[in-house]
C-alpha cells in the first residue's frame, strides 16, 4: 500500500506582513516530521530569506498570491516556492564570504549563503511562463558511520591493499536477499573500507538515510550474507525520480574477504528480477575508467557501453589497490534493458546519425527510423521552453535538461553554461530529446558553444537522449583512459574527435 503523503500547502499574497504565519506553519511541518532544536530554526531562517525574495520579485506588480508547499520526502523536508515574481537569475548574485566587507555585499548574497548554510540543498528553477520556483531541502538529523566504527575498523581502511585480510580460499555457501533495515550499518561500513570518505554520493554513509530511501522504495538494497546472516556485500537500484523508469545499479562493495565468491553477480541477478514497487524498463550504470574492473562487471551483467562522460568526478576518489591518475576521473556509462524495446522515430544530428545509430544497436533496441526535421521545425516554438538544471557539489559536474523546447532555449543554456563556468564547475553535461525534431536542428549550435559528443541513454526525464558534455578549462589524456570493451575504446575515439581540444590532450 502506497504511503500517505503529508504536506502542507499555503496560498499567501506578497506581503511580508504574512511572514510570522508562513513560518508559523513550516515550522510545525518541521516538528511534525521530526526536526527538532537548532534545525527548527534554521527552517525559519531559510523560509525568510527565500520568501523575502520572493515578496521583493513582486515590487512594482500587480498584487498575485504565491504558493509555498512544505511536505515529507524521503530523507526529511522539502519547501518548494512557486511565484510568477520579476525574473530573478540566481548566477547573477555575487557569492558570499565570510569576513567579507558587508558594506560591499549584496543582502541577496547574504539570503542566499544563510539559506545554504541552513538547508542541505537550495535550487532555483526558472519554468518559463510558469514562473519560477525556490527549492529547500533539510535533511532530518543522521548519524554518520564514523560514529559506528571501531578502532580497527578506521585502522583497516587506512591499511595498505597487501594488510587487507586474503579472500578466503575456499567457496562458502550464502544467499542474497532484501536489506534488512539493521544491516544498513554494514553496508555504511563497508563503503568507508572501500572508498574513505571519497564516494560519490554521501548518502552511503548514513545508515538512516539508507534505512529510508529503502523503505520509500527510491532504492532497493540487495545484501549478500552468509548462513549464519554475516554481512559479505552489496548493491543497490537508486531511481533517480518517483516516476523514473530506469534506475541507476551502484553501490556495489563486496568486503576484502568474500571476494572471489561470486557475490556480484547474484547481487545482480537479484535486483534485475526482485519484485519492484516501481517497475523499470531499463538500467544505467557509470563505471570509472582509470581501471577496467567495473566496467568488466558491468559487462558480465550484459550492461552494454553507449557513452562516455569525461571528467566527471574529482581525481581524489580512493580506490584500493588501484594507483591514482593526475586529472579528474571520467566514467563509461552504460546501459541494459530489462523489458522489450518499441522501435522509435528519432532525430540525431546528421553528422552523429551513423554513432546513435550504432549504439542503439550496441544496447540491442530494434532499429530507431531516423528522420529528417522539417526546415521550419523551430517555428511555432513557445516563447519560453523548460529547462532544469542539477548541480552535483560533491563531484562539481552539473547536468542541463532541455525538457521542452522554446525560442529562448539557446539563449537559456548559454546563460546556464557561463554561471556554471563562473562557479568553476568543471564538467558540464547537455540532455538533447531525440524524439524532437529540434534536437536535430539546434546541437550544431550547442556544440557552437563548446559541447561536443558523449553518448546516448534511453528513458531519460526527456526521453531517449542525445548527451553532450562541456569541460570548463579541463583537458583530458585520453591516452590514459582504461577501457575495456572494444565498443568503449570506439566511443573514446570518437569522442575525442569531437572535443575541441582532444588533440591536445
Amino acid at each position: 500500500m502506497a504511503k500517505k503523503r503529508e504536506f502542507v500547502q499555503l496560498t499567501v499574497p506578497p506581503d511580508l506582513s504574512y511572514l510570522p504565519l508562513i513560518q508559523h506553519a513550516l515550522r510545525e511541518m518541521a516538528g511534525r516530521i521530526g526536526f527538532a532544536g537548532d534545525d527548527l530554526y534554521q527552517v525559519e531562517l531559510a523560509a525568510e530569506e527565500a520568501i523575502t525574495n520572493v515578496v521583493n520579485a513582486y515590487a512594482d506588480q500587480d498584487e498575485e498570491a504565491f504558493d509555498i508547499l512544505c511536505e515529507r520526502v524521503p530523507l526529511g523536508l522539502r519547501i518548494v516556492i512557486r511565484e510568477k515574481g520579476l525574473p530573478f537569475d540566481p548566477g547573477q548574485i555575487p557569492d558570499y564570504h565570510p569576513g567579507a566587507d558587508l558594506e560591499q555585499m549584496s543582502i541577496s548574497g547574504i539570503g542566499v549563503f544563510l539559506m545554504k548554510q541552513a538547508m542541505n540543498e537550495v535550487t532555483f528553477l526558472n519554468l518559463g511562463m510558469g514562473g519560477k520556483e525556490t527549492r529547500l531541502v533539510k535533511y532530518l538529523p543522521s548519524r554518520n558511520i564514523e560514529t559506528y566504527l571501531t578502532d580497527r575498523d578506521k585502522a583497516e581502511a587506512r591499511e595498505k591493499p597487501a594488510a587487507e585480510k586474503p579472500p578466503l580460499a575456499k567457496e562458502i555457501p550464502y544467499r542474497v536477499r532484501r536489506m534488512a533495515p539493521a544491516e544498513a550499518v554494514e553496508i555504511a561500513r563497508c563503503a568507508y573500507k572501500s572508498h574513505g570518505y571519497t564516494f560519490f554520493d554521501d548518502h552511503i554513509y548514513y545508515p538512516e538515510r539508507i534505512i529510508e530511501l529503502n523503505a520509500t522504495g527510491q532504492m532497493i538494497s540487495a545484501v549478500a550474507v552468509t548462513e549464519d546472516n554475516v554481512f559479505m556485500g552489496h548493491s543497490a537500484l537508486v531511481y533517480p525520480a518517483p516516476e523514473a523508469q530506469i534506475a541507476e545499479f551502484t553501490f556495489v562493495f563486496v568486503n576484502q574477504e568474500y571476494r572471489g565468491q561470486g557475490c556480484m553477480k547474484k547481487l545482480a541477478d537479484f535486483l534485475f528480477h526482485c519484485p519492484k514497487q516501481n517497475p523499470l524498463a531499463g538500467l544505467y550504470s557509470y563505471s570509472v575508467t582509470n581501471h577496467e574492473f567495473t566496467q568488466r562487471g558491468m559487462a558480465r551483467h550484459d550492461f552494454k557501453d553507449c557513452g562516455l562522460l569525461l571528467a566527471s568526478s574529482p581525481e581524489t576518489w580512493i580506490f584500493k589497490g588501484i594507483e591514482a591518475h593526475s586529472q579528474r576521473i571520467s566514467v563509461a556509462l552504460s546501459f541494459k534493458y530489462l523489458s522489450a524495446a518499441s522501435a522509435q522515430t528519432l532525430y540525431p544530428p546528421a553528422h552523429h546519425r551513423e554513432i546513435v545509430g550504432r549504439l542503439y544497436a550496441n544496447i540491442g533496441a530494434p532499429p530507431p527510423l531516423f528522420a529528417a526535421a522539417p526546415a521550419d521545425g523551430a517555428v511555432g516554438l513557445p516563447a519560453e521552453g523548460e529547462i532544469c538544471t542539477e548541480l552535483f557539489l560533491t563531484e562539481n559536474c552539473a547536468e542541463i535538461h532541455i525538457i521542452r523546447y522554446g525560442q529562448n532555449v539557446l539563449h537559456e543554456v548559454r546563460r546556464t553554461l557561463r554561471d556554471l563556468c563562473l562557479k568553476n564547475i568543471a564538467a558540464i553535461q547537455l540532455f538533447l530529446g531525440l524524439a524532437d525534431p529540434c534536437t536535430q536542428l539546434l546541437t550544431a549550435e550547442f556544440e557552437k558553444l563548446g559541447f561536443f559528443f558523449a553518448g546516448i541513454l534511453p528513458l531519460t526525464p526527456v526521453g531517449d537522449a542525445l548527451i553532450l558534455q562541456y569541460l570548463n578549462n579541463v583537458r583530458i589524456d585520453y591516452d590514459k583512459l582504461a577501457l575495456y570493451t572494444e565498443e568503449a575504446r570506439m566511443i573514446r575515439d570518437y569522442v575525442r574527435a569531437t572535443d575541441p581540444l582532444g588533440d591536445l590532450g
